[in-house]
């Protein structure tokens, strides 16, 4: 797939649409989700990890059965894993792709050409 030249200077589709304020606003969207989530999981998990290391009194605490603290707060790990996933995917559906897709079909429109290949 050729890209056409374009004279110095000029910039390409893919320029503008990276100057644009909907694009800007994209961004803004995924990242005011994206670093808090992740800030908050890695805080979570250094908590599990440091009471892992240090706290072994309450990590060995029974809860019922053979299960002790250590083990429910590590199962919590992954459920925490997969409910950030599913958060994320939810939030995305609702709040990026309709974004996404409005970059997409404004490009499209002003290119017309390109739109069919």
């Amino acid at each position: 797939m050729e890209t056409p030249s374009t004279p110095e200077g000029t910039p390409t589709e893919v320029q503008l649409i990276e100057q644009s304020e909907e694009f800007a606003a994209l961004r803004r969207a995924f990242r005011g989700f994206v670093f808090p989530v992740t800030a908050g999981f890695l805080l979570w998990y250094l908590l599990y990890v440091l009471l892992s290391s240090y706290a072994h009194d309450f990590m060995a605490i029974k809860l019922f059965g053979a299960v002790n603290m250590a083990l429910l707060l590590g199962l919590l790990q992954f459920a925490s894993t997969f409910g950030i996933a599913a958060w994320y995917a939810r939030y995305a559906n609702r709040h990026l792709d309709p974004k996404a897709t409005a970059i997409r079909e404004g490009a499209a429109a002003a290119n017309p050409r390109e739109a069919g290949a």
